[in-house]
C-alpha cells in the first residue's frame, strides 16, 4: 500500500503521552519487559499473543494470550495469580477497520479459604481443583462482546493453580486438566500457569548478540512459567458474518484494562476502564516502536496506528537494519519498506504491496467493504490454510504457510523470522546468509501438547538451578500441529522447497 495514504496525523499519540503526563502509571508495557514502566505491573503485562488453526481440530482456531513475565517457579509463599482488578482481553477484527467485533473477556476473582491462621498457598498435597488443600485458588467468568452487547459465556470457571512442586502437587497434569472446560456452542477455555513458550536468546540487546555474534544459543526464556488464557473457538464465531470460507482472514490481538489511573500502586481505582497493554505481532514494541513511544503505544487501538506518524515512520523506515548495518555491515534494505508494511499493517496480499501472494490481508475477505479497511496492527490469520504436516520453525519464510506472519503458532521461531523480514526475506525469497543461523534457539526448551491449550506444562525447579527445567509429566506432551498444508502452498515466496532443519535446545 502506498505509504502516501496513511493519516499521519499526531492526535491519538498526543493524547496517549498527555494522559501518560498526568498520570505516569496509566500504560504499563507489553511483551517481555521491552518498555520503561513494565516493572511496575507485571500482572497486567502481555508477554506474547498466539492464534492458529488447532492442529487437531481443523474447524476451529486456537487463541492463545500469556501474561506476567519470568515467573520464577519457587517464587512463594503467594506464587503467581491473575490481577482480580483488571479485564484479559483477545480481540479480533474480521472487517479490517482496526476495531474489536469480537472480544473474549476473562475476568478473575480471588478466593482464599483460610486467611487469618494460614499463609501457605496450599496446606496439604492437592488433587483436585476443589481441594480443601488448596488455600488459594481463582475463578473467572468468561465474557464474549459482540456489537456492542455483552454475554457470560460460563461463570466461576476454575483456574489452574502455580504449580508449587511435586509435594504440593503430586500430579499437576491431571489437575491442570481439570482446569479445561467447555462453555457451549463449541468453545473450550483455559485458565492457568504454563511454561512460557516464547523462545529466544535475548542477548539481542546487547549490541545484536555481543557485536560479533559471539552471544548466541542461550534461551533466555527457559525455566520460566507465565500465566495463560486460552480459547479454543469455532472457525465461524469469529469469522466476517459468521462464514469462515468466505471470510477466512481475522486480525487478533491481546489487552488488559485497569479501572482509572495509577499514582502510587497498581490498585488505585477509579470508575474509567483503561486499556494499559497491547500485543498483537510479536516484537512490535521491543524492536519497531521507539522508545519514547512505547507506553503510548499500549493505549491505542489498532485503527489509530495510522494516526500516529512516529511509528507508521519506523515501519517504512525500521532501526533495527540500520543497527545491523553499523554492527555488521550488512546492507539494510531500500527504504520505504512497504513489505513491513504489509506484515505489520495491512496483512499479505498481491493489491497490498511487493509480497506477491494473497495471503491474509483482510481484503481477501469476500465481503468485506474495501472502503472501510486501514492499516493497522494486528496479528493476522487466514484460517483457511490448513495446519501444516510437518511444521517449519520458520514458518511461510519456509514455504510453511500455517506459521508466521500468518498468525502464530507455538512453535514458531519469531526471533528468526523477524530477524530475515526486517533484512528484506519476505520479499526477495531468500535468506541472508550472515544472519542464517538467527539467535540458534530454534525451539523451546519443553515439548508442546497435542491437544489444548498446548502449551507445555509449567517448571518446578529453580531457573538458577544446574538440573535446569523440569520436565516431570511432560512425556505424554509431543510437538503438534498436523495436517497437511493446501493449494496455497506453492504461492508464497518461491520457497515451498525449503525445509530448514530444527534443532533442539538443551534445557
Amino acid at each position: 500500500m502506498d505509504h502516501s495514504l496513511l493519516v499521519l496525523g499526531t492526535s491519538a499519540l498526543a493524547t496517549a503521552l498527555g494522559v501518560l503526563t498526568l498520570a505516569p502509571g496509566v500504560s504499563q508495557a507489553s511483551s517481555h519487559r521491552e518498555a520503561p514502566l513494565i516493572a511496575g505491573d507485571p500482572r497486567a503485562d502481555n508477554t506474547d499473543v498466539y492464534a492458529f488453526t488447532s492442529p487437531d481440530k481443523a474447524d476451529s482456531v486456537t487463541l492463545v494470550a500469556n501474561w506476567i513475565p519470568f515467573e520464577e517457579p519457587n517464587g512463594g509463599p503467594n506464587f503467581y495469580a491473575f490481577a482480580d482488578d483488571a479485564r484479559y482481553n483477545i480481540k479480533i477484527d474480521n472487517n479490517g477497520d482496526g476495531k474489536a467485533d469480537v472480544t473474549y473477556t476473562w475476568c478473575f476473582h480471588n478466593q482464599t479459604r483460610d486467611a487469618a491462621n494460614q499463609f501457605l498457598y496450599n496446606t496439604g498435597p492437592v488433587t483436585s481443583l476443589t481441594d480443601p488443600n488448596l488455600n488459594f485458588r481463582q475463578v473467572y467468568d468468561l465474557v464474549v462482546t459482540e456489537n456492542g452487547r455483552s454475554k457470560v459465556l460460563k461463570s466461576g470457571v476454575p483456574v489452574a493453580p502455580s504449580r508449587v512442586g511435586p509435594a504440593s502437587m503430586p500430579n499437576y497434569g491431571a489437575l491442570r486438566a481439570q482446569a479445561v472446560r467447555s462453555v457451549g456452542g463449541g468453545i473450550k477455555t483455559f485458565a492457568g500457569q504454563a511454561d512460557d513458550p516464547f523462545f529466544a536468546d535475548l542477548r539481542v540487546f546487547d549490541l545484536l548478540y555481543g557485536g560479533n555474534l559471539s552471544e548466541r544459543g542461550q534461551d533466555t526464556l527457559a525455566g520460566y512459567n507465565v500465566n495463560s488464557v486460552a480459547l479454543q473457538v469455532p472457525k465461524k464465531a469469529l469469522a466476517l458474518r459468521g462464514n469462515s470460507t468466505r471470510n477466512p482472514v481475522v486480525g487478533v490481538w491481546s489487552t488488559t484494562d485497569r479501572k482509572g489511573v495509577q499514582i502510587s500502586d497498581s490498585r488505585t481505582r477509579h470508575d474509567t476502564w483503561r486499556q494499559v497493554s497491547r500485543l498483537g505481532n510479536p516484537l512490535v514494541n521491543e524492536v519497531v516502536v521507539p522508545l519514547k513511544y512505547k507506553d503510548a503505544f499500549n493505549t491505542l487501538n489498532p485503527d489509530q496506528d495510522r494516526t500516529v506518524k512516529p511509528v507508521v515512520d519506523k515501519v517504512y523506515d525500521p532501526i533495527l537494519p540500520k543497527l545491523i548495518q553499523k554492527v555488521y555491515g550488512i546492507p539494510a534494505p531500500a527504504t520505504p519498506r512497504n513489505d513491513l508494511a504489509e506484515i505489520y499493517l495491512t496483512g499479505i496480499c498481491k493489491a497490498c504491496g511487493p509480497i506477491k501472494a494473497d495471503l491474509n490481508a483482510h481484503r481477501l475477505n469476500k465481503d468485506a467493504d474495501l472502503r472501510r479497511i486501514v492499516p493497522a496492527e494486528e496479528l493476522r490469520l487466514n484460517m483457511a490454510v490448513p495446519p501444516a504436516a510437518r511444521p517449519q520453525r520458520l514458518g511461510v519464510l519456509a514455504g510453511d504457510l500455517a506459521g508466521f506472519p500468518n498468525g502464530r503458532r507455538l512453535t514458531d521461531d519469531v526471533i528468526d523470522i523477524s530477524l530475515q523480514a526486517v533484512e528484506g526475506a519476505a520479499q526477495t525469497g531468500k535468506l541472508v546468509p550472515a544472519l542464517a543461523d538467527g539467535d540458534k534457539v530454534n525451539a523451546n526448551d519443553l515439548p508442546f501438547g497435542t491437544s489444548f491449550p498446548y502449551l507445555a506444562l509449567p517448571h518446578t525447579k529453580s531457573v538458577n538451578s544446574r538440573s535446569g527445567g523440569d520436565r516431570v509429566q511432560q512425556s505424554s506432551l509431543r510437538t503438534a500441529h498436523a495436517a497437511g498444508i493446501g493449494a496455497l502452498g506453492s504461492l508464497m515466496l518461491g520457497v515451498g522447497g525449503w525445509r530448514l532443519r530444527r534443532r533442539n535446545k538443551t534445557s
